[in-house]
C-alpha cells in the first residue's frame, strides 16, 4: 500500500458502497477523510467508520455519487474549493468529462476514474477496505488534465491496492458496456423470468442459477441511471445477443446445436484474462476435509503460507449439523504436488480429484 497520502486531506462526496470503501482504504493509508452525503444516516455511518476529521480545504475531492447527481455536486465543490483536485469514480466516463468541460478551467484539475469492483449489496454498511485489492482501476485523463491531478489519482489507486489502467473515456464506455453493463442486463433479464414460479420450484435452485443471477440483486435506481447513460454502447450488444438467441431457437433440433452453444461459451470464458490482466490460467483443485470448529480455516491458510503457495481461489461446502466440511483450494498446477505433500505431512486430511 502506498504511503504517499499520509496526512493528506480528502473529501468524499457520496457515502455509498464504493465511496465508503475508498474512504476506509485511504484512511488506512494515513489520509484524513471526511464524507458528505444527502443521506444523513449514511454520512454519519461513513464518517464514524473512518473517524472523520473536519476538512476546510481538501487537497482532493472524490465525487462518488450516482450519475444524475454528478453535475450539481461538481459545480458546488468546484466553486467552494477552487484549489482542490477533483476525481470521480462513476461507471460512465464520457458524460462527466463533458460536464466538467462546461466549467472554465476545471479540466486541468479533474481526472476521471472507475474502480472495476463492487458488490451486489449497497450502502456504507457493506463497505470494505479491501474491495479494490488487485482489481483494475481505470483512469481517463484528458489532454488538459494536469500531471498533479493524474498523479494524485494514481496515489489513490495505489493506496486502495488496485491496478491502474489508463484509457480514453470513449474506450472505457465501450468496454464496460460489454464486461459490466451487458452482464447486469442479462442477469436481471434472467432473474425476472423467475417471477411467478412457485416457491417449491425455486427451492430446487442450485449454484448455477444462484451464481448467474447474483448481480440481479443490484440497486435498481443506481443501475437504471448507469445503463441509461451508456445505452448507446449497450444496445448494439443486446441486438447481437438477440440475433444469437433467434438463431439458436430456429436451428434444427438435436444435440449438435446445444453442443455448439456450450462450446462457444467455453471459448468465450477462456478468453477472459487472469489476475492483473495476464493470460488466463488453468488451476488444479485440492480438496481438504476439515473439522467444523473455530480456527480451522485460519490454520489451513497459515499452512499454505508456510508452504509458500498462493491460493488463487477456494470453495467451502458444509451442510448444517455436519461435523466436517470440504474446502477446495484452487492453485497453480506447478504448486499442486508440493502443497499436497506438505499439507499431508502437516496432518491435514488431503484428497485428490481427477
Amino acid at each position: 500500500m502506498s504511503q504517499k497520502l499520509q496526512g493528506k486531506s480528502i473529501k468524499i462526496v457520496g457515502a455509498g458502497l464504493i465511496g465508503t470503501s475508498i474512504g476506509l482504504a485511504l484512511r488506512a493509508a494515513g489520509a484524513h477523510i471526511e464524507f458528505s452525503d444527502i443521506d444523513e444516516m449514511a454520512e454519519t455511518l461513513a464518517n464514524d467508520l473512518v473517524k472523520a476529521q473536519k476538512i476546510d480545504s481538501p487537497a482532493l475531492i472524490i465525487i462518488a455519487t450516482p450519475p444524475t447527481a454528478f453535475k450539481g455536486v461538481l459545480e458546488r465543490e468546484a466553486s467552494l474549493n477552487p484549489q482542490s483536485i477533483l476525481m470521480d469514480i462513476g461507471s460512465i466516463k464520457s458524460k462527466p468529462i463533458h460536464e466538467v468541460s462546461t466549467i472554465e478551467g476545471l479540466l486541468s484539475r479533474f481526472c476521471g476514474s472507475h474502480p472495476m469492483a463492487g458488490r451486489e449489496v449497497s450502502g456504507a454498511v457493506s463497505a470494505r477496505a479491501d474491495l479494490f485489492l488487485d482489481r483494475a482501476w481505470v483512469l481517463t485523463p484528458t489532454r488538459e488534465t494536469s500531471e498533479s491531478a493524474k498523479n494524485f489519482v494514481l496515489d489513490v489507486i495505489a493506496a486502495c491496492g488496485a491496478q491502474p489502467v489508463e484509457m480514453s473515456a470513449a474506450d472505457h464506455d465501450r468496454r464496460v458496456a460489454l464486461i459490466s453493463h451487458l452482464p447486469q442486463t442479462i442477469s436481471s433479464l434472467l432473474a425476472a423470468q423467475l417471477q411467478g414460479f412457485s416457491a417449491e420450484t425455486l427451492a430446487l435452485a442450485g449454484g448455477g442459477l444462484r451464481d448467474t443471477v447474483r448481480i440481479a440483486g443490484s440497486d435498481p435506481k443506481l443501475w437504471g441511471e448507469i445503463l441509461a447513460a451508456n445505452e448507446e454502447a449497450l444496445l448494439p450488444l443486446l441486438i447481437n445477443l438477440q440475433n444469437d438467441l433467434s438463431n439458436l431457437i430456429s436451428a434444427p433440433s438435436g444435440p449438435a446445436k446445444w453442443e455448439a452453444l456450450v462450446e462457444s461459451g467455453r471459448n468465450g470464458k477462456a478468453a477472459i484474462p487472469g489476475k492483473h490482466g495476464g493470460k488466463s490460467r488453468e488451476y488444479r483443485y485440492l480438496p481438504i476435509v476439515i473439522d467444523d470448529r473455530p480456527g480451522q480455516l485460519g490454520s489451513l491458510f497459515n499452512a499454505c503460507a508456510k508452504a509458500e503457495v498462493n491460493i488463487e481461489d477456494l470453495t467451502l461446502e458444509h451442510s448444517p449439523g455436519q461435523l466436517t466440511a470440504v474446502i477446495t483450494l484452487a492453485i497453480a498446477p506447478e504448486d499442486f504436488e508440493r502443497l499436497s505433500k506438505f499439507l499431508t505431512s502437516d496432518g491435514w486430511n488431503v484428497h485428490s480429484i481427477s
